[in-house]
């Protein structure tokens, strides 16, 4: 049986866990009250740090899932996934609205990906 390695592992939750050649992320999120761009850009560079640190990169994300709190966001947070993205290797996402843990969170990123 392999074993689970927890990245960052907290009373609630772990940042990232690694398992049978995957690795789960939690929701990654940018400054609380910070305009789109920058909670984008800051969620990205958390999942980039958390890849990295489970021997893995953005070319090999299978799926992200981005939940914002206003789709009428939508084109300034895809203005930076698209800057960010791996061009050879999109992996298969989903935006959706919802409520997020503040008011103060604007756009929250879920990333699977293999190791």
């Amino acid at each position: 049986m392999s074993s689970i390695k927890r990245i960052e592992p907290g009373a609630r939750m772990s940042q990232a866990v690694v398992h049978g050649g995957l690795i789960w992320l939690a929701g990654q999120v940018g400054t609380a009250g910070a305009d789109v761009t920058t909670q984008t850009k800051d969620a990205l560079a958390h999942v980039d740090r958390l890849l990295a640190e489970a021997g893995s990169d953005k070319s090999k994300i299978l799926q992200t899932t981005i939940w914002m709190a206003s789709m009428s966001d939508f084109a300034e947070m895809n203005a930076v996934w698209d800057q960010w993205v791996d061009p050879a290797n999109p992996p298969a996402r989903a935006t959706g609205e919802a409520k997020l843990a503040t008011p103060e969170y604007k756009v929250e990123v879920i990333v699977v990906a293999a190791a």
